[in-house]
Parts: C-alpha cells; sequence; structure tokens
C-alpha cells in the first residue's frame, strides 16, 4: 500500500495544480532602445554605462591602484623563506591583504566618498568634477608611493616632456609607474624577509653535513627552527605592522 501512496501522490498533486489557477510574481529586466531629444536622459544613460564598466574592472583597479600588490607578493615571499609549502593557504593570504588593503585605503577612500561622491549623489556636483575629485586622493596615494625614476620612465615613454607639477601626469601614466614601484619595494622587503631563513638553513645544513647525515634533506630538520623563530619573535605583527606603517 505504502508504494501505491508513493505512486499517486505526484499524480493527484499535479492534477490539483492544473486545475488551481494562481500567479507568481517574478522579477523581470528589459532593455532596449528609444529615441529622445532630452539631453539629460542621454547623459545619465552614458553614465550608468561608465559605471558598469568601472565595475567590470573593479577587481584590476583594486589590484593596481591600492595596496594589494605589495601586500600579497610579500606575503608570498614569507611563506617561500618559511619553506611551510601551503601553509598558510593562498586563500588565507590573499584575505589577510585584502583586508590590509581595506585597511590601508580607508582614508583615501573616505576623502573620495566625502569630497565627490556624496556631493554628487545629493546633485550638488557635476559628474566630470566628482570623477575628478574622487580621483584625487587615489593619485596623491600613488603618487607618495612611486619612485620619482618610474615616473620620469613611463612620462618618457608616453611623450610626456619635463612635466611641472604632479597634475600633468596623467592617470595612464601614473598606474605602471605605481605598479613597477610597489613590485621593487616588495622585493627589496622580501630579501630582508630571507636574510634570518637562509642563516638558519646554512647553519643546519653545516651541522649535518659534519655529522655525515648527508641523505637527510636539511629543510625537513631547519623547517621546525625558522617556525619557531618566526612566533618567538612575533612575526606576525612584525610584519604586518612594518607593512601598514610603510605606506605611512
Amino acid at each position: 500500500m505504502r508504494a501505491v501512496y508513493l505512486v499517486l501522490f505526484p499524480c493527484l498533486a499535479a492534477g490539483i495544480l492544473q486545475e488551481t489557477s494562481w500567479a507568481a510574481t517574478v522579477p523581470t529586466i528589459s532593455l532596449g532602445f528609444e529615441s529622445t531629444d532630452d539631453p539629460a536622459r542621454v547623459t545619465t544613460a552614458l553614465e550608468i554605462l561608465l559605471v558598469l564598466t568601472v565595475l567590470s574592472v573593479a577587481p584590476s583597479i583594486l589590484l593596481m591602484m591600492t595596496s594589494f600588490t605589495r601586500l600579497v607578493i610579500v606575503f608570498g615571499f614569507l611563506r617561500q623563506a618559511l619553506g611551510t609549502q601551503q601553509m598558510p593557504p593562498n586563500q588565507v593570504l590573499i584575505g589577510l591583504a585584502l583586508f590590509l588593503t581595506f585597511f590601508i585605503m580607508q582614508p583615501v577612500w573616505s576623502q573620495s566618498y566625502s569630497g565627490a561622491v556624496r556631493p554628487y549623489l545629493d546633485d550638488e556636483m557635476s559628474f566630470e568634477d566628482a570623477l575628478a575629485g574622487a580621483t584625487a586622493p587615489v593619485r596623491k596615494f600613488m603618487l607618495r608611493q612611486t619612485r620619482e625614476k618610474d615616473l620620469a620612465l613611463f612620462a618618457d615613454l608616453g611623450g610626456i616632456k619635463d612635466p611641472k607639477d604632479e597634475t600633468e601626469l596623467p592617470t595612464h601614466v601614473l598606474i605602471p609607474a605605481f605598479v613597477v614601484s610597489e613590485i621593487r619595494t616588495a622585493f627589496e622587503i622580501g630579501f630582508i624577509l630571507f636574510i634570518p631563513f637562509v642563516v638558519i638553513d646554512m647553519v643546519v645544513s653545516s651541522v649535518l653535513l659534519s655529522m655525515g647525515m648527508m641523505m637527510l634533506p636539511p629543510i625537513l630538520v631547519s623547517l621546525p627552527f625558522k617556525v619557531l623563530l618566526f612566533v618567538l619573535v612575533d612575526g606576525w605583527n612584525l610584519l604586518v605592522g612594518s607593512l601598514v606603517k610603510s605606506f605611512s
């Protein structure tokens, strides 16, 4: 009997649903083209298109115009210096780099919001002025972290001869110069991180060689000592604190 009920129940339910008329409200999105004589509607449509374009490249903006590049490269160097393979995992390092990026960039984004985004939303500023006001704090941050040599390189490649001040440097010249400077700075920090761990590897290798234990991988013995050293000196506190202060 139970098997009969299991077969009849779906059939009865389907019959009841067919006989019962009901309607559900679902969201729909329509996209179309229409002619207009109102310039304001054209401007609004172009602004929406620009906002959607910016959102599509937001990950690249986050990577290239913030402190994320330096942070994630230094964390990668640290893991290689410790020799812990996949510990911490990539997700943990990237997540930590993202939250530190939010922490470091918060004053910059607050200036952009209060000085440009908020007035534009309140109809107190035009879109062009809001765009310039929003990018000004970000440009100031990037200029503070960019080497003059890198700026001169990309300015020369871009055909900009002897700029008088920073306002004459377009953003498409500033961004690659900033990225190159960040990568160089991250490599310098990574080199400093490697030094104490390389010393431990050399000491362990010398001890194992003097004991005739040539078949034992030195990294297998030095790994616990490197982790212990990093924990004893409170390495994460020192590293994160130094990285955040390097952007001050």
